[in-house]
């Protein structure tokens, strides 16, 4: 039922593309009603109540076109305070509109209601939407699909239809819980019983021959797979039996199609793929298993789904994928290298040839003395040895009316000590400076920003999500950057564009980025562990000289402290 249903929705959705490009409208108005409820689910043969949007878990799929505006009345009928974030949407002037709890807004109380109201402009393709409050976000999440302007048809072949992937994580036990009890020992909290596909974990768990997704397809035909990674804590590496796929669309942005047996997604990020229905009628098995190569203990385990091909009968055993071994940098590494934004007149990379301003933050963890936690010491993250302090009151609102007090705009560019960022792992003097401190920045400036990981207790893959605008990677190496000969290395041609990146294990990421989006916009890891832990800070970008270059003022139902 649930297969025949998605393959209806998509075919639906796609019929209606088809007649937008017939026949041009208006911008249109989406209105969406989220509400926030509690509901038991089972999943591994174990029950729980968990938070859903509207009872679904994952939540429903936001639908709308470039150039719409759209209005989603968000009501918490939950025990938690809530915030929702619609992921990499840029939210031109109307941070308001972005969702990080205490960042951009309070959060919605129980009993009460906000509306989201916001403008899609210029975005085209997959993104999605998920709490910005605690780990919420572990239910409470699911897909954006922008289809194109009317008349403006995909820069690759039409696909006969269309399917959401999205991927994720399942805890037995409730996830706030063991949250809180880390939390009081200084430590991080166990790692996911499963990863799912859809909100389902696949056959090769306990319990889960019935939570498995299907898609269903027809020798010959080709489809549009969007990929999420809405996982938590992992990097994914995703592939599917016997298939190729075609990447053509990264977070929203398209690329230059190359084909793959195997991509990697880290939390965050979103990658479309075209699949040709090309091979022998049977079951494939999807697989996601993460990427780790660093000592960190992860969910290993393997969550599976499958592509059956018209007519197969369910009792055909599907074939499973060889997926890379989860430390295989080589992949994870070359599968980044080809990823290159299309860069074509209608779809120009815009990227910034001049910097006006140089940045470099390094990324470590850390220990911070804790008297009640287990070994004295609370375990820790941040940025140019800062980590970031949660405001009491939301930060845009602190900035837009001048609140004494909230925050210091005195986030340094550069750390406080140079030293051998990636060497042998450093064990001693891991304190750092807690602060609610930002990065002012002027207004339409063009920022060149290095993230380099340190071996600050371990070397770790960190994926980084800037709020309120896309950036192009220019650059990403192993080892510490080299300011003298690494930029002259950089791709400021097609590099590709994106809203979260990943920083290798050991290693580096340059990005730049035009600072054209007025406001207070949110920079963390989307590793949920470390932005608990304070990897995380925020840019005060300026207004401008015009009205129409500055922040618009709040709505009237802005959640209140």
């Amino acid at each position: 039922m649930a297969m025949r249903l998605d393959r209806y929705l998509a075919s639906l959705f796609l019929i209606c593309f088809a007649l937008f490009q017939s026949f041009p409208t208006e911008a249109a108005v989406k209105k969406y009603q989220f509400d926030i409820r509690v509901k038991n689910v089972s999943r591994l043969c174990h029950a729980k109540p968990i938070v859903t949007v509207n009872g679904r878990f994952p939540g429903p799929t936001i639908y709308v076109r470039e150039g719409d505006r759209v209005l989603v009345n968000v009501t918490n009928h939950a025990q938690y305070n809530m915030s929702i974030h619609w992921h990499g949407l840029k939210q031109f002037r109307n941070g308001w509109a972005d969702g990080p709890a205490y960042i951009t807004q309070c959060p919605i109380k129980t009993g009460n209601s906000y509306t989201y109201d916001f403008n899609v402009t210029g975005q085209r393709g997959t993104l999605w939407w998920h709490a910005h409050i605690l780990w919420l976000r572990a239910t409470v999440y699911g897909a954006i699909v922008i289809m194109p302007k009317q008349g403006m048809p995909y820069p690759f072949p039409q696909p006969h239809g269309e399917t959401k992937i999205i991927l994720g994580e399942w805890w037995n036990s409730d996830i706030e819980t063991l949250v809180n009890q880390a939390n009081k020992l200084g430590l991080p909290p166990q790692t996911s019983d499963a990863h799912t596909i859809n909100g389902k974990p696949g056959p090769l768990f306990p319990c889960s021959q019935k939570h498995t997704f299907a898609m269903e397809v027809e020798p010959g035909k080709t489809y549009l797979l969007r990929i999420i990674n809405a996982a938590l804590n992992d990097e994914l590496f995703f592939t599917i039996a016997g298939h190729n796929m075609t990447v053509v669309e990264i977070d929203a942005v398209y690329t230059k199609p190359f084909t793959t047996r195997v991509i990697l997604i880290a939390p965050g990020q979103t990658t479309n793929v075209l699949v040709r229905a090309n091979q022998p009628p049977g079951r494939y098995f999807m697989a996601a298993r993460p990427f780790m190569d660093a000592p960190v203990p992860v969910d290993n385990k393997t969550v599976t789904a499958i592509l059956q091909y018209k007519g197969v009968p369910n009792t055909v055993v599907p074939s499973m994928p060889k997926l890379p071994a989860p430390n295989n940098t080589r992949v994870a590494l070359n599968f980044n290298k080809r990823l290159k934004s299309l860069n074509t007149p209608q779809f120009p990379a815009k990227v910034p040839l001049k910097v006006d301003r140089h940045l470099f933050y390094t990324i470590g963890l850390g220990a911070n003395p804790c008297a009640t936690c287990q070994n004295g010491t609370q375990l820790t993250a941040s940025l140019n040895n800062i980590t970031f302090v949660m405001p009491k009151i939301g930060l845009l609102q602190a900035h837009y009316f001048n609140i004494k007090g909230v925050f210091r705009t005195d986030f340094p560019d550069r750390p406080p000590v140079q030293f051998n960022y990636t060497g042998a792992p450093l064990t001693a003097n891991l304190g750092t400076s807690l602060g609610t401190r930002l990065s002012k920045v002027a207004f339409n400036s063009t920022i060149e920003l290095v993230l380099q990981d340190t071996n600050l207790l371990t070397v770790e893959s960190h994926p980084f999500h800037l709020h309120g605008f896309n950036f192009f990677v220019v650059g990403s190496g192993v080892g510490n950057f080299d300011p003298s000969k690494d930029p002259a290395k950089f791709n400021l041609v097609d590099p590709p564009e994106r809203n979260t990146v990943g920083v290798p294990t050991g290693g580096w990421t340059a990005i730049r980025f035009r600072a054209d989006n007025p406001g207070v916009w949110f920079m963390h890891c989307h590793l949920e562990l470390h932005t608990m832990w304070g990897l995380k800070m925020a840019f005060l970008v300026e207004n401008g000289k015009s009205p129409e270059e500055s922040v618009i003022p709040p709505p009237k139902d802005l959640p209140p402290c």
